[in-house]
């Protein structure tokens, strides 16, 4: 679809993947309604965006309430008249530990982070959408929606569960003009742990040694998700570790498995 005076919102917009594709999206003369938990970040990027007026709307939102979600979307209907695409790009890990040693109430923020933050977003723009002569929804699943890391399980399943709604969105609006589109970046580049306050120690030790694992830039990330709203393919992987992953998980998920579980067993607090 036309990027082009459309208008986008996008989540996560503040941090990591989500600025970017703000910026981005700017840049080729979208208008963008920017959605994120801190006010603060989101000034960040108006400042470093620099957008001409009207282009770019802040709106501080708490993607797990379905209060803020509807308060929010209504003011981009108001400010902005329409939206033409959406992309869910908001996402939170949990601290790295076993799901035994792992809060209940931990797990619960991460599933209304990622999963339910998508399915708000998209039950309030969605029916607006269908009217569309052209829209998108792009939602951000993760490399670990389909193979298992250590420590990130309740990560992990609130990625697949994006996985499975995406998927399922599509072929309920396959004949419209909607195009949906689910996306498994790998290793991104960007300050995820810190803004999911889990960065820890034990948790920078592993980072170090987990540093020659090749990483995709927060920037091209974006470069390929912008280029999913313009083509609206079914489904997309970012980076050389999420596309062998993305297979070898197919082809042998087993050995896959077990491969990721020994090579990032540091991961896991002691």
């Amino acid at each position: 679809m036309q990027i082009t005076d459309n208008v986008f919102v996008v989540t996560g917009g503040g941090n990591g993947i989500g600025r970017e594709v703000v910026l981005a999206l700017l840049a080729r003369g979208a208008r963008v309604a920017a959605l994120d938990l801190r006010a603060e970040s989101l000034e960040e990027v108006a400042e470093a965006a620099n957008a001409p007026e009207g282009h770019l709307t802040l709106h501080a939102v708490d993607v797990s309430s379905v209060d803020e979600v509807t308060r929010a979307f209504a003011e981009v209907m108001s400010e902005h008249g329409r939206v033409d695409g959406l992309l869910n790009v908001a996402g939170i890990i949990q601290h790295f530990v076993p799901i035994a040693d792992l809060d209940l109430a931990e797990m619960h923020k991460v599933m209304g982070v990622n999963f339910w933050g998508v399915v708000h977003t998209t039950k309030a723009v969605l029916p607006h959408l269908l009217t569309r002569p052209e829209a998108c929804i792009i939602n951000v699943s993760s490399m670990g929606g389909f193979i298992p890391v250590p420590g990130q399980s309740a990560y992990g399943a609130s990625k697949a569960a994006v996985k499975l709604f995406t998927e399922g969105l599509y072929a309920e609006v396959r004949d419209t003009d909607v195009a949906v589109t689910i996306v498994y970046p790998g290793a991104i580049a960007t300050d995820i742990t810190t803004n999911s306050g889990v960065a820890t120690p034990q948790q920078a030790a592993a980072d170090d040694k987990g540093s020659s694992f090749p990483t995709t830039s927060a920037s091209d990330a974006a470069a390929q998700i912008i280029d999913a709203v313009e083509k609206g393919p079914y489904r997309m992987t970012i980076g050389r570790d999420a596309a062998m992953l993305d297979r070898l998980s197919r082809l042998a998920p087993q050995r896959a498995t077990e491969m990721i579980a020994k090579k990032m067993a540091g991961l896991l607090q002691k």
